[in-house]
């Protein structure tokens, strides 16, 4: 009897021993199956950014727009053209497949969402899915972006990275890293003239000046190509794609006039016929709910060109809804102010009506002109703008003495800035700008103007605080230049 409970107990350690041996092997193979399957979906995601770099890598904004929209469509967009393909396993037959569903990018943006999902062949019921976003960086992902050489005084502090094409003096305090493209360059500057490295200061310490450290010299960005976003903007810019187009209109009527003669200068009252309109004046009004805010929008006959400040328009405005593309294209200059409330959208002030190409004729050169606050509702990414000018964005002589631009600023040929004024004494030196977004200029920006002989502040802006906008990283403005290459921002298993 005690043997043969012995051999009872032994069979049941064994019937258990095996049956743990046998259901860890299932759990294994399962285990090594669902991993499989995951490792096939991830070669999905890699080869569809493969695919990406060689379709549409290096080409113009318009080119890329042409490649979404082709027929037929690009591999996996569609909602019935899911793209499926082998898992091949080096040296041996393929072991599983993989198949993607594309979501294309919007119009005026880069971001592209791709569904990956894998399974082996051995066990196709045992699938595994990724979803990740593709997007390429945009240029207001820096706080200052600029093609030439810059100056930052000691009044300014930055919070972002920060780049120039040229080289970069910074004195004021920058929180995030500082590069430039140049080893060394030449400054003209009479204070500092001579040779300097890329990124330096002359405020030392350095360790006071650049708190996340400077680089140089890295690679350059490619001003010549934002010319493709201003033209992909106006081929979307028309009621049937969501936008709101502002042209060339013309006036006839009273206007005011400034007129020299007899050894003086005065503003004078003149009767026009079919009057080209000098530009619009754009105010937004935020509305309770997401999506319901609206434009006020005039016709500017007059204003003073070296003060940008409106001295006639036709009244009254005219009310428009926020277009649902997001897109505002002033074939014009553009005075822009309000608040936002809830919106994402671009303001796009570009003359490209005779020559769409690069260079344009001389005298296609529109501005966007700033005297009062532009402001965000929300800073939390519900509240997105870009202000994208074919020359200058400037702010002008008779701005808000606390200024505040809650926006991603991009001058093409020109500069962000404010002009040198000397009078009035009211106005020609201000308080404090507050930009609070991203600055991407062609020529040297500035919002202040001092004496290098002295140092002193002579025009301009005394604080100048430039803080970047994080949230534009993932929601740039519609329309905005980015770089050429793509990258995965966001990664989930479904």
């Amino acid at each position: 009897i005690f043997i043969i409970i012995i051999a009872a107990i032994g069979a049941t350690v064994l019937l258990g021993l095996f049956t743990f041996i046998v259901a860890q092997d299932k759990n294994s193979r399962r285990v090594n199956t669902r991993e499989q399957a995951f490792q096939t979906a991830e070669a999905g995601v890699y080869w569809y950014r493969w695919y990406l770099a060689h379709m549409i890598e290096g080409k113009t904004a318009r080119e890329v727009d042409q490649f979404w929209n082709s027929v037929p469509a690009p591999i996996g967009v569609g909602t019935n053209n899911a793209y499926e393909a082998d898992y091949p396993n080096p040296g041996v037959s393929a072991f599983g497949k993989y198949s993607l569903e594309v979501t294309k990018p919007p119009s005026g943006s880069s971001i592209i969402t791709v569904k990956s999902t894998g399974w082996t062949n051995k066990n196709p019921n045992q699938k595994r899915t990724i979803q990740v976003r593709f997007r390429k960086p945009a240029w207001c992902e820096y706080v200052v972006l600029a093609d030439s050489n810059i100056r930052f005084g000691a009044g300014t502090e930055v919070y972002g990275q920060v780049h120039s094409n040229g080289g970069v003096q910074f004195d004021g305090v920058a929180h995030h890293l500082v590069t430039a493209w140049p080893e060394t360059y030449w400054i003209q500057d009479q204070d500092v003239r001579g040779w300097h490295d890329g990124v330096w200061t002359n405020n030392p310490p350095e360790s006071e000046r650049f708190l996340a450290g400077k680089r140089f010299p890295v690679p350059e960005q490619n001003f010549s190509a934002v010319i493709a976003n201003l033209n992909l903007a106006k081929d979307y810019s028309g009621p049937e794609d969501g936008g709101l187009y502002l042209g060339q209109d013309k006036v006839s009527g009273t206007v005011r006039d400034w007129y020299c003669g007899g050894g003086s200068c005065s503003w004078r009252e003149i009767t026009v016929n079919n009057k080209a309109v000098d530009g619009y004046h754009l105010i937004f009004n935020p509305q309770a709910g997401e999506g319901n805010d609206t434009i006020s929008v005039s016709m500017v006959t007059s204003y003073g060109t070296g003060s940008y400040r409106i001295l006639q328009e036709t009244t009254p405005a005219v009310t428009y809804d926020v277009p649902d593309s997001g897109l505002i294209f002033v074939e014009n200059h553009a005075w822009v102010e309000g608040r936002i409330d809830s919106e994402h959208l671009s303001v796009v002030a570009a003359d490209l009506m005779e020559n769409p190409g690069e260079p344009e004729p001389p005298g296609h050169d529109k501005d966007i002109y700033i005297n009062n606050d532009i402001l965000y509702t929300n800073k939390d990414g519900r509240d997105i703008l870009g202000l994208l000018a074919q020359d200058n964005v400037t702010v002008g002589l008779y701005s808000e003495n606390d200024l505040e631009i809650d926006a991603a600023l991009l001058a093409r040929r020109g500069r962000v800035g404010r002009d040198y004024y000397s009078s009035p004494p009211e106005y020609y030196l201000r308080d404090t700008i507050t930009v609070y977004g991203a600055i991407v200029t062609k020529q040297r920006y500035g919002f202040s103007w001092i004496n290098t002989q002295t140092g002193q502040r002579v025009s301009g802006y005394e604080t100048r605080n430039i803080t970047f906008d994080n949230n534009l990283i993932y929601w740039p403005p519609p329309f905005f230049p980015t770089g050429d290459k793509y990258q995965i921002d966001l990664w989930q298993e479904l």
